[in-house]
């Protein structure tokens, strides 16, 4: 137990600074890569803060960058910190805060999207689903073009308790633009309410922990920064799979500003939707002219388990989406017109029309 707690209030040895190593390594944040640099270790150490106590756990940090909030995790105490970055040219900093840290920095060249996270970390570190979370945390300062993919991957994720979540309910705290950080955490009937509001609260505990300006950050973004904690729910608020919640969602959200049977109407094929529609609100118990933003996630529930129902009788409608009917229309009637023969130099200046008997 002694050797444990040095462990946990292990410091890092004098360093060169964030900035110096920048510098030292000629780093400069690629824009086509959304890479925004955190300096300012106050800032980093409050981000590692809100994940709780990180004394002996172990951690992911995704895009760790030039390493600043990766100090903040190994000065707040993780015993196993493995962080997964995709830039080359960050690799020889992190290499020297691995030396600094012996035993407690693993470095993986790779892209989180793909990194098969359920391997990363040993199995006897799971706690069970129904239990407390286990010593396992997801920390990172997000790169704004991967951070939306990304955490509605780990949002399926939890959903099917794969990836990080076969560990139990792997907690994680990630920053966000300001606006994404506001649509994870909207309560119901907010201008912020939005598809991800409700993919994330069905299925976790979500916190909005504070903001960042973006003037701490170098390059300046254009944007402020909000940090969000996710802790898995024992149970989601949705018993339905993923993808058939998410489809639900995503086209009751598609007319945010009309009436939510709009949404619902675009579940079903044009032959049968109005009929569908008005069964789909009568068994879901919904009232069809609230407008997406204020149907609460008992609410949603209700229609996922109305629209589960119809697709038990009616296998095809899972397979069934709206955009792809018109994308199939669009493509007829191009069809057709390319096939109608040109009239240009038809005598008499009359028009012959392919449709007339010939």
């Amino acid at each position: 137990m002694a050797a444990s707690g040095k462990l946990a209030s292990f410091r890092l040895p004098p360093l060169p600074t964030v900035g110096e190593l920048i510098k030292l390594y000629n780093l400069r944040a690629e824009k086509q890569l959304s890479q925004n640099f955190l300096l300012d270790l106050r800032l980093t150490d409050k981000i590692v803060r809100q994940a709780g106590s990180l004394r002996d756990a172990h951690v992911c940090e995704v895009g760790p960058g030039p390493g600043g909030l990766t100090r903040s995790i190994l000065n707040a105490g993780a015993a196993d910190l493995l962080v997964v970055e995709k830039d080359t040219r960050f690799i020889p900093g992190l290499k020297l805060l691995s030396e600094a840290a012996p035993g407690r920095l693993r470095i993986v060249h790779g892209d989180i999207l793909t990194y098969r996270l359920d391997r990363g970390f040993p199995t006897n570190i799971s706690k069970p689903w129904e239990g407390d979370p286990p010593n396992l945390h997801i920390i990172g300062n997000l790169p704004f073009s991967v951070s939306t993919p990304l955490i509605i991957k780990w949002l399926e994720n939890v959903a099917n308790r794969t990836g990080p979540f076969t560990f139990g309910r792997t907690r994680l705290t990630l920053t966000f633009q300001k606006e994404v950080a506001e649509r994870l955490t909207a309560s119901t009937g907010s201008k912020q309410r939005s598809r991800l509001s409700i993919m994330a609260q069905y299925l976790c505990t979500v916190h909005n922990c504070f903001t960042i300006p973006g003037r701490a950050f170098v390059p300046k973004p254009e944007v402020d920064v909000g940090v969000v904690h996710f802790t898995p729910l024992v149970q989601p608020q949705i018993q339905q799979p993923f993808q058939l919640v998410e489809k639900v969602v995503r086209n009751v959200f598609q007319f945010r500003r009309k009436h939510c049977h709009k949404g619902v109407e675009k579940l079903f094929p044009e032959a049968c939707r109005v009929e569908l529609t008005q069964e789909m609100m009568q068994k879901a118990d919904v009232d069809p002219i609230l407008r997406p933003t204020e149907l609460t996630i008992p609410q949603f529930r209700a229609l996922a388990d109305a629209y589960a129902h119809l697709c038990e009788h009616e296998p095809a409608l899972l397979a069934y989406e709206f955009r792809e009917e018109l994308r199939l229309k669009h493509v007829a009637r191009k069809s057709n017109t390319a096939s109608s023969p040109a009239f240009m130099d038809a005598p008499s200046g009359v028009a012959e029309s392919p449709l007339q008997p010939r």
